[in-house]
């Protein structure tokens, strides 16, 4: 059987990874958005765990809310993302020191 601690582990390393790939991979714009999104994930198992084993369903309700402002930071983030390649033609983080203003 799997326990708690599996959950826990699984998401630490999910998190660890997503952490690692912000702070490595600071050009390319999508892989920011993909490891902010795993860090929600890896934040949404570890309630879905402790809601399982601590038999209430607070953490998952939680979860529904933490997914709607996941979904609403992507669409958002990609709209931008779509708008700031028509202006610049890329989609390179350090092009875009130039948005002052």
């Amino acid at each position: 059987m799997i326990s708690l601690s599996h959950y826990l582990v699984l998401g630490a390393i999910l998190f660890s990874l997503s952490v690692a790939g912000i702070f490595l991979n600071r050009k390319n714009m999508i892989v920011l958005l993909m490891s902010i999104e795993l860090m929600l994930l890896s934040v949404n198992m570890n309630f879905i765990a402790f809601s399982h084993f601590l038999g209430d369903t607070a953490g998952q309700v939680f979860v529904f809310f933490i997914l709607t402002v996941a979904a609403a930071e992507a669409a958002i983030g990609l709209a931008i993302l779509v708008v700031l390649f028509r202006n610049r033609r890329t989609i390179n983080v350090g092009d875009l020191d130039a948005l002052k203003g």
